[in-house]
């Protein structure tokens, strides 16, 4: 099957010489994009790189975090994007539920990361290093070749309920119907100059990095923490001309609608693509007028391929409902009831999604994916759909957001799971009991409370906060800590997070 990086290729052969990516090091051609690709995956296949291989990537932000993955994928095989920045305790996590058989990453990382991957890395500022035998093939030659459309394409992960995070395992078809999606509908193509926006690690930066360069645009990269200042953020989007923005969260909208200059920093913005979490605090602040040109607010799960569905928000949005549209190509959205029977219409039902972008399934847990991947009663033989666990129901401009069935919520674009924060904050020696709720500043934006109990008069929030870090990212981490001298619990004897929660993160 065509991958994304054939497209890429495609363009690098047509015009060589046209600038595919920005960065403050200096620009690269599309011609030499490709030729970098080519030699780094002719390196992964020597290692032994072949379908259903996982790749773990570890590199910075820059050329090599478009060359990386677009390399793994030209091999044949599939790939886990890991964020170099993030903790090595979570790190080795995402490494262990990914499956990963071999890390590539740089001669500089290389000494840092304490990984348990099988071989010598790979390393991409030195491809033809020393070859050595590969795990699994003794080593022989990968197969390489174009991959089928259920291959393997990439690796990504959902806060998990165990403690560990589950590993989504997403293919070939759902990828690159999803890129092509994007550029089709979107509108992009050579003279789109999209800045890449997504923290590395996450799926999200597969739609900024490659849906600009599939269509042909220019991809500009900064350092990460200019995003995070508004005067270089703006300074950025004006001196490279910037016309999209493919992955903001509407927290980052927020950030920019609450600074003293805010029409500036998205002159000359055309499109702006925002995910992840609700965008009515956004809009209900009157945040719509802030973005000049086209808003889209788009609704889907990593287990479906980032995206399902996409709505277009016109210049005067309607604040009383949270639409996120109608499903994008070759996707079906049903809304259906505990017996997975279609309910009325207006009436709220589970958002149960089928098609091409559902995933194979979470690795290694069959029980898991047998209970969220179920077959589609409503659609073809051997159909299947995923069941998300989100309540919606059917308004005059498509789904309408309802809120979650279950304890997971959206923080800054991630979808977490407070038991992930719980079983961790147990693993402290102070910490005998933790119940981690949700709740939602002035600005409506959703923040983590851990409600503890044990011997922590001693025990600092910052030292809290410390042992968290060694194993969780950052949109982990609660804002606050609650100490209790014991948790309330209901009639049954489970802890009480109700009550907990209508505390306001108060004792």
């Amino acid at each position: 099957m065509r991958t994304f990086v054939d497209d890429i290729a495609a363009h690098a052969a047509l015009d060589p010489g046209r600038i595919a990516v920005t960065t403050p090091a200096g620009e690269t051609t599309y011609g030499e994009l490709i030729a970098r690709i080519e030699t780094l995956a002719e390196a992964l296949r020597a290692r032994g790189a072949r379908p259903e291989t996982v790749c773990a990537v570890a590199v910075e932000r820059g050329v090599d975090a478009v060359v990386a993955p677009a390399a793994v994928i030209r091999s044949g095989a599939a790939f886990l994007s890991l964020d170099p920045e993030q903790p090595p305790a979570r790190l080795a996590a995402l490494v262990r539920s990914g499956g990963a058989d071999m890390l590539l990453t740089s001669s500089a990382l290389a000494g840092g990361l304490d990984l348990p991957v099988p071989g010598t890395p790979v390393l991409i500022d030195r491809p033809q290093g020393p070859a050595e035998e590969a795990p699994g093939n003794g080593g022989a030659p990968g197969n390489g070749g174009a991959p089928g459309g259920r291959a393997l394409a990439y690796v990504s992960h959902t806060s998990g309920s165990t403690g560990e995070p589950s590993a989504v395992l997403v293919e070939h078809a759902g990828l690159d119907s999803y890129l092509r999606f994007v550029a089709r509908d979107y509108g992009l193509g050579p003279d789109t100059v999209a800045l890449q926006v997504a923290p590395l690690g996450y799926d999200a930066s597969l739609r900024d990095t490659f849906a600009p360069l599939l269509a042909g645009g220019r991809l500009v990269v900064v350092p990460r923490s200019a995003l995070l200042r508004p005067e270089e953020f703006g300074a950025a989007v004006r001196e490279h001309a910037v016309t999209a923005l493919l992955s903001v969260t509407p927290s980052f909208l927020s950030f920019l609608a609450g600074q003293p200059d805010a029409e500036r920093l998205l002159d000359g913005v055309r499109l702006v693509v925002s995910s992840g979490e609700s965008l009515r605090p956004f809009l209900t602040a009157g945040g719509r007028a802030l973005v000049p040109g086209a808003l889209i607010n788009q609704y889907g799960p990593t287990e479906c391929t980032m995206t399902s569905t996409r709505h277009a928000v016109p210049a005067e949005p309607d604040v009383l409902t949270d639409v996120v549209g109608t499903p994008i190509d070759g996707v079906v959205v049903r809304l259906l009831d505990e017996e997975l029977s279609p309910v009325a219409d207006g009436a709220v039902g589970e958002v149960c999604i089928g098609g091409v972008g559902v995933a194979r399934g979470y690795r290694g847990r069959p029980a898991r994916t047998a209970e969220c991947f179920v077959p589609d009663p409503l659609g073809p033989p051997g159909a299947r759909m995923y069941r998300t666990g989100d309540l919606a129901n059917l308004g005059p401009d498509g789904l309408e957001y309802l809120g979650r069935r279950d304890r997971q919520v959206k923080i800054r674009g991630y979808r977490v799971d407070p038991a992930e924060v719980e079983g961790a904050l147990l693993a402290h020696a102070g910490v005998t009991g933790a119940v981690v709720t949700p709740d939602t500043d002035a600005q409506g934006r959703v923040f983590l409370v851990a409600h503890v109990t044990g011997e922590l008069a001693e025990v600092k929030d910052a030292a809290l906060r410390a042992h968290l870090g060694a194993s969780l990212p950052p949109h982990l981490m609660p804002r606050r800590f609650v100490r209790l001298a014991e948790l309330p619990t209901t009639r049954g004897g489970k802890a009480d997070r109700r009550a907990l929660s209508q505390t306001g993160g108060r004792p």
